[in-house]
């Protein structure tokens, strides 16, 4: 069986004991079944990963022994930022679980004209913070240790004003663009892929992109759904440029 692996908020470092919460214990002892002495693996996205033993298991809590920090290699070198118009439920987490395994280091949930959900600020809170759980449960599975910031939602004009240019290539999937993605300049570090909702963007927001500096690329003849669009099009990028090439 493979090692366990937990995300955890508390600071890490060799030689602490790490008392866990509810959620965990029952995680450990129910599902996983661990017994005490049982080794385990726990991250929290800043301090690296660190190899753990079981010391106590109760109905609500677990205590675990930090050990030595170890050594990974899961982090892609291409810097991928995610730009994802915001889609119903399931769909968004999909979207966010996948987006996690293959790499991505940004997610920016936007709103758009054509797009089905509408957050105000409390709910658009809550979501941003159900999809980083999301994220972090997807690299306990994939083994990576560095979560991926998931930005607050807002809306895809604000979004244009309110960022700073930092990637190396920014780009907008559009079906009906001449230019593939695979045909896209190498970029150095990083990339930045623009995805619409299940609506797709509006002539308005295609041409905001054009002024903001974003070159429409398209993934071939086929009409894609919006969750497949975003894995296809990070699994490109990371084949052709990051670590599955």
């Amino acid at each position: 069986m493979a090692l366990a692996r937990l995300f955890v908020s508390d600071n890490l470092s060799a030689g602490q004991q790490l008392s866990l919460g509810s959620e965990q214990a029952r995680y450990i002892g129910r599902t996983l079944r661990l017994r005490v002495g049982d080794s385990i693996s726990v991250f929290n996205g800043n301090d690296g990963e660190f190899s753990a033993s079981v010391v106590t298991i109760g109905k609500d809590a677990v205590v675990v022994q930090v050990d030595a920090a170890v050594a990974t290699t899961t982090e892609s070198n291409l810097k991928l930022h995610l730009v994802q118009g915001i889609s119903r439920g399931e769909r968004m987490d999909f979207v966010v679980q996948k987006a996690t395994e293959l790499g991505v280091k940004r997610i920016s949930p936007v709103l758009t004209e054509y797009g089905v959900v509408k957050l105000d600020a409390a709910r658009a809170a809550k979501r941003r913070d159900h999809w980083q759980g999301v994220a972090e449960s997807a690299c306990e599975q994939s083994g990576r240790s560095r979560p991926p910031l998931i930005d607050a939602p807002m809306d895809l004009n604000a979004w244009f004003g309110a960022r700073t240019k930092e990637a190396d290539a920014d780009l907008i999937l559009q079906p009906a663009a001449t230019q593939s993605l695979a045909s896209t300049r190498t970029p150095k570090t990083k990339l930045c892929l623009l995805i619409g909702p299940e609506g797709g963007f509006s002539a308005r927001e295609y041409d905001d992109a054009g002024v903001a500096g974003f070159t429409a690329v398209s993934l071939g003849p086929r009409i894609l759904r919006t969750e497949t669009a975003a894995l296809a099009a990070l699994a490109v990028a990371q084949s052709l440029w990051g670590d599955l090439s």
